[in-house]
C-alpha cells in the first residue's frame, strides 16, 4: 500500500524520505516538474498513475514575508492545491495526512493553543494555510491535519542553519526574545508522521481530524539561538553572544504571533505519540550540521596536500 509524499526538497519532505528508507515503507515523492502546485490541476494525472493509498501533503508555501506581496501565490499552493488532493482522496478512498501551522493563531493567547481554540491568523501566509486546513477538513472525510511549529533541520533555510551561519562572521547576534513556540526537528516530526501514516494504513479506523505536533517544552527565538550557540560550542562549532530585542525592534512584512505555542495531548491521546524535547532535537540538529561542516573541511585540506 503506497505512500505518495507531496514535496522532495523541503525539510519534511526530506526527513520522511530518510526516515521511511529505514522501515521498509513504499513511499513515493512527487514535486516539479512532475506536479507543481501553484497549478493544481498538475495534481490528479500524476496521483491517477500512482494510485496511492496515503498522500502526506508536506509541501507548502513557506516564505511568510514574501507572501504578503503575493498572497495569490501563497493561497494557490496553500490552499488550493490542498484542495485538489482532498478531492482526490475522497474521489479514490485514499486518506490524507495534510501539514499545517502555528501560524493560523493571533498569539494572543496566554497559554499553549489547543485544537479547538479558534484559529486567528495576521499573515497572509497564516490566511493560506488555514484555508488549506479548512478545504482539506470540508473534502476529505478520511483526514489528519497535522499543525506543527518551528521546524528545523539540517537542510534548507531555517533558523538553526541562519544562526550558525552568522556565527562563522559574527560574534554577537540580536534575536527576539518576546515570541515564544514550540522549536520542532523535522526527523522528529516525520516520525509522528510516519507513524499516524502506519495507523491509517492498518486498516481499521483511526481518529481523523486535527492535531498539533511540535518539539516538548517551549522556547523565544533568543533561547532557541543560545541553545543552539551552547550545543556548537561543545562540538567545536560557530558560537556567537546573543543579545535579546523585542519585536518592534525587528519589524518584518508579516506579522508573527508573540505565542504560537501548540498543546500536543490529543496527539498523544489519539495515538500515544509524544516528540521528543526541543532541546534533543536541537542538539541532533546542530550536530549533524556541524558534523558535515567538519567533514567537509577535513576533506578540503586532504585535498589541498
Amino acid at each position: 500500500m503506497s505512500i505518495v509524499v507531496i514535496g522532495r526538497n523541503g525539510q519534511l519532505a526530506r526527513a520522511l524520505a530518510e526516515r521511511a528508507a529505514g522501515e521498509n515503507l513504499d513511499l513515493h515523492t512527487l514535486a516539479r516538474p512532475e506536479i507543481d502546485l501553484a497549478r493544481a490541476q498538475t495534481l490528479a494525472p500524476a496521483l491517477d498513475r500512482l494510485r496511492p493509498a496515503l498522500i502526506i501533503n508536506a509541501a507548502a508555501y513557506t516564505a511568510v514575508d514574501q507572501a504578503e506581496s503575493e498572497p495569490e501565490l501563497a493561497r494557490a499552493i496553500n490552499a488550493e492545491a490542498p484542495a485538489r488532493l482532498a478531492a482526490w482522496c475522497a474521489g479514490s478512498g485514499a486518506a490524507l495526512i495534510h501539514i499545517s501551522t502555528d501560524y493560523v493563531f493571533d498569539g494572543d493567547k496566554m497559554g499553549p493553543y489547543l485544537e479547538d481554540d479558534i484559529p486567528l491568523p495576521t499573515s497572509a501566509y497564516g490566511r493560506s494555510k488555514l484555508a488549506g486546513e479548512v478545504a482539506v477538513a470540508a473534502t476529505c472525510p478520511r483526514h489528519v491535519i497535522v499543525r506543527t511549529a518551528w521546524v528545523h533541520s539540517p537542510w534548507g533555510r531555517n533558523f538553526v542553519r541562519t544562526m550558525l551561519r552568522l556565527a562563522e562572521t559574527r560574534r554577537e547576534v540580536s534575536v527576539v526574545d518576546d515570541q515564544v513556540g514550540n522549536p520542532t526537528y523535522a526527523p522528529h516530526l516525520a516520525d509522528a508522521v510516519i507513524a499516524i501514516a502506519r495507523t491509517v494504513l492498518a486498516g481499521g479506523e483511526p481518529r481523523w481530524g486535527l492535531y498539533h505536533a511540535a518539539g516538548g517544552g517551549r522556547a523565544s527565538w533568543r533561547g532557541l539561538a543560545r541553545e543552539i550557540f551552547a550545543c556548537s560550542g561543545r562540538l567545536g562549532g560557530p558560537s556567537a553572544e546573543v543579545t535579546a530585542i523585542a519585536t518592534a525592534d525587528y519589524p518584518t512584512p508579516a506579522r508573527r504571533p508573540a505565542n504560537s505555542t501548540l498543546d500536543c495531548g490529543r496527539l498523544e491521546r489519539a495515538f500515544g505519540l509524544r516528540l521528543p524535547d526541543w532541546r534533543e532535537g536541537v542538539g541532533e540538529c546542530v550536530a549533524r550540521i556541524v558534523g558535515i561542516a567538519m567533514a567537509a573541511a577535513d576533506g578540503a585540506m586532504e585535498n589541498s596536500r
